[in-house]
């Protein structure tokens, strides 16, 4: 009798394991709505899937239970692997001109939030090293406290390819767009008189648009949250 309590475990596991595996074979479209949110195993590498608003990826790199898949709710059942983000699509990276930079830097009257804007590309090496604190930074702060645009300075050749690749390895959500001008200067004027075009850049505005805090290089992150803080306040 003592045996039969281990095996009976181990059958148990081995007949999920078969379970989870056939669900892992199923599209999200063969999932038909229900009304409710219908649990399914999904394989995160080959799936374009974005947290749901209200859930954010957990500090120990598991996934959060709901997340949008090709535009419907699902459950998911827990994964052993650690999460590696959505499959970041280009269609998420909006090309901008420098009428379309004007419009980012432009505040309304109504957004009383600040606007953070760090510009960066993949081929500058202190952008790409600076990126992960960035990340997090976006992630403690969300969106209804602080509006925050990545601007890349990348080709435009670099928008389906090197570009999202780069944000799908870095797990960045935060709103990018690619600035395509052919002269930078009205650009780089548009920002800040005394920005000499030096990557990465990151400016912070006020509600006014006046800019609050600069930095040219890599960031020191506790020195860009206290700016933030002031703006925005410590209350969640």
């Amino acid at each position: 009798m003592r045996f039969r309590l281990p095996i009976l475990l181990v059958s148990l596991a081995v007949y999920l394991s078969f379970g989870f595996a056939a669900l892992a074979q199923l599209p999200v479209s063969a999932a038909k709505p229900t009304g409710r949110a219908l649990p399914v195993y999904l394989d995160w590498k080959t799936l374009k899937c974005r947290p749901a608003p209200t859930c954010t990826i957990t500090r120990d790199g598991t996934l959060p239970p709901v997340f949008f898949c090709d535009h419907q709710v699902v459950d998911a059942l827990p994964v052993a692997q650690p999460c590696i983000g959505f499959a970041r699509s280009s269609s998420d990276i909006r090309e901008i001109d420098l009428e379309g930079l004007k419009k980012i830097l432009q505040r309304d009257p109504k957004d009383t939030r600040p606007l953070l804007v760090n510009f960066w590309a993949t081929w500058c090496d202190p952008c790409r090293e600076e990126f992960p604190d960035l990340v997090k930074l976006d992630a403690d702060y969300p969106a209804k406290r602080l509006n925050f645009v990545a601007v890349s300075l990348d080709d435009i050749a670099d928008i389906k390819t090197a570009v999202p690749k780069f944000l799908k390895e870095m797990n960045a959500t935060m709103p990018v767009v690619l600035l395509n001008v052919n002269d930078p200067e009205p650009a780089i004027h548009a920002v800040d008189e005394k920005w000499d075009g030096q990557l990465p850049a990151t400016f912070l505005f006020d509600k006014d648009g006046k800019v609050v805090f600069k930095h040219f290089g890599r960031i020191k992150p506790e020195e860009l949250r206290s700016a933030i803080d002031k703006q925005v306040g410590t209350k969640q």
